[in-house]
């Protein structure tokens, strides 16, 4: 038997905006925990339990017959969308942090020809701020081991 939900109208004193606090949950309850999954989702999987096989067999039929949905959708499960591509190109050498501002003027010229992506560019970007504060960590970890122990001479 299905139940059909009735909704109603909230009060406008009982709002968030207008009690001061999160009205969502009571205090002490978190919510649903990690990794649970609603009822539509497990509705789903019960159905397709153990058709999963024949499901697949279906699609690929279908797609040998020309039906380019079902063609796409098994080349997408085939070979996934590439997320990121190795980037090759040349760069000055880095030895300390000072080398960085010509490090990244290679980078601006590499995505201003194109053989970079913006997004590929700011990624390097941002490996070589990492790389600039590892470089520089490294210099005050050796400044403060020679200043200690020149002061427990």
């Amino acid at each position: 038997m299905l139940q059909a939900r009735v909704s109603t109208v909230t009060d406008a004193r009982n709002t968030p905006a207008n009690t001061g606090r999160d009205t969502r949950f009571k205090p002490g309850n978190p919510g649903k925990p990690k990794g649970a999954r609603s009822r539509a989702t497990v509705a789903a999987e019960a159905l397709l339990d153990g058709e999963a096989e024949g499901l697949t067999r279906k699609a690929i039929d279908m797609a040998l017959e020309g039906d380019t949905v079902a063609l796409r959708l098994c080349l997408e499960r085939l070979v996934p969308p590439r997320k990121d591509r190795p980037l090759a190109f040349d760069l000055p050498p880095i030895n300390d942090a000072k080398d960085h501002p010509a490090v990244l003027a290679s980078v601006l010229e590499a995505v201003a020809g194109g053989d970079l992506t913006p997004t590929e560019g700011q990624a390097f970007a941002g490996l070589m701020e990492q790389h600039r504060r590892a470089i520089e960590t490294a210099d005050i970890v050796g400044r403060l081991e020679a200043l200690e122990a020149r002061n427990t001479k």
